[in-house]
């Protein structure tokens, strides 16, 4: 007998957080005004529907951007999407396109795609008065849900520049059903999207999630040391899902590069496995390949027992962190770094040069060649490294924190509130 599947969205469960244990990162003066600013939202509903609660910085900035919500005030919640199999394919390949990939959109794909919004809207139960929908997974929730209330916000956390028109032109119209969009950067916003409103946010990091709070060096090497790297030789590490836009492959060339003048190099290759992406697997299987069982290149994932504490101490280890992103949304891990203190070599695409100033915090590459030369450079010169990480990480706490990430939703509630009231009163007079 085949096994039922619970219908529609699950909510997803959150630890408590609160605002006022952030004072001590970014001072007093940014929790009052985020307390000022959330007053006129006391007990509103919020809801953010993603595809998965783990995997990936989007799921990673939830866990943290709800809870302060909710100790802001808002009552806000999260809920996740169901599908089949067939469902996270067509989206995977629907990421991979809007990001520039040449792929096929076929009928079965497209049916796929809305069978399972369809089953996730039939179940929605809406009395919110803000609801995120997290990129093109459940982007046609609004569309099926037309006669529902409140403001509807389409958070996009892909790179559009190079979309795959046949991808873009299908999901354009459920998309364009939206009170409000949300992109990371103005460049990422198409020129042919029809909206009420844009709204530019960075995401952010938790600087006091395991992954970002204070730790030792001792413990840090205590950490890395359990999974088989040497503390005391130097340390390339990249922290991302194994997939092509992220070129796992090329930090290996990278990687082999460099060792050709630093011999005790390692390379650690950091990435989880998130049930939205059947892909990593595949691309996590090629980069093993590519490795050819060098014992210096350690490939790690969340099947291997690495959480957000490992990653704390993998990348508080590195002697430079890589980001050798071909295409990059934003690149949460490259503010990860940077807040703790380490130099950032990083593809220059998408986001990344909105956290690395070349030549001040990082260098951004655009080939293996270059950023093998920047790595051994960085290398070379551990006092100038040191100097472009301490730069890094005040570039993070004022910029790429939790705080300006719920700062930057509060304002958009303000403005579509108060646009909704000036609708209101044009109408009236």
């Amino acid at each position: 007998m085949q096994e039922m599947r619970n219908p529609g969205m699950q909510d997803v469960v959150l630890v408590e957080k609160s605002l006022a244990d952030y004072e001590p990162v970014v001072g007093e003066d940014i929790i009052a005004e985020l307390h000022r600013m959330a007053r006129p939202f006391q007990g509103a509903r919020v809801l953010h529907i993603s595809s998965t609660a783990y995997g990936g910085g989007v799921a990673e900035m939830l866990h943290t951007l709800i809870p302060l919500m909710r100790s802001a005030g808002l009552d806000a919640h999260w809920k996740i999407i169901s599908g089949t199999d067939e469902f996270f394919t067509v989206t995977k390949n629907m990421h991979n396109a809007l990001q520039g990939m040449e792929l096929e959109l076929t009928p079965a794909m497209k049916a796929a795609y809305l069978h399972s919004n369809v089953e996730n809207a039939v179940y929605f139960e809406n009395d919110y008065d803000f609801i995120i929908v997290h990129d093109p997974q459940p982007a046609p929730l609004r569309m099926l849900r037309a006669g529902d209330g409140g403001k509807w916000i389409w958070r996009c956390h892909i790179d559009l520049t190079a979309a795959n028109t046949t991808y873009w032109n299908f999901l354009r119209p459920y998309v364009q059903a939206y009170d409000a969009a949300i992109f990371t950067m103005p460049e990422y916003v198409k020129k042919d999207l029809q909206i009420g409103k844009v709204a530019i946010v960075p995401p952010a990091i938790d600087p006091l999630s395991p992954k970002n709070a204070p730790m030792s060096d001792e413990d840090a090497a205590r950490i890395v040391s359990l999974y088989g790297m040497d503390p005391e030789r130097p340390m390339l590490v990249q922290v991302s899902r194994f997939d092509p836009w992220k070129d796992p492959l090329g930090v290996i060339d990278v990687y082999r590069a460099v060792r050709q003048k630093f011999p005790d190099v390692q390379l650690v290759m950091v990435g989880s496995m998130a049930h939205d992406d059947p892909e990593g697997m595949e691309y996590y299987q090629r980069t093993k390949d590519y490795a050819d069982g060098d014992p210096d290149i350690h490939l790690l994932s969340n099947i291997d027992g690495v959480g957000n504490v490992e990653v704390n101490a993998i990348q508080r280890m590195a002697t430079v962190v890589l980001q050798k992103s071909l295409r990059e949304g934003f690149g949460l891990t490259i503010s990860e770094g940077l807040w703790k203190g380490k130099p950032v070599v990083g593809g220059d695409v998408g986001g990344i040069p909105l956290q690395i100033q070349d030549g001040e915090t990082g260098y951004l590459v655009n080939s293996i060649e270059e950023c093998s030369k920047r790595v051994l450079e960085l290398m070379r010169n551990p006092a100038r490294a040191r100097k472009m990480g301490e730069l890094g990480r005040e570039v993070v706490r004022q910029n790429f924190l939790s705080t300006a990430n719920l700062r930057n939703y509060l304002r958009l509630f303000t403005d579509l509130t108060q646009a909704n009231r000036a609708r209101h009163h044009r109408s009236a007079v």
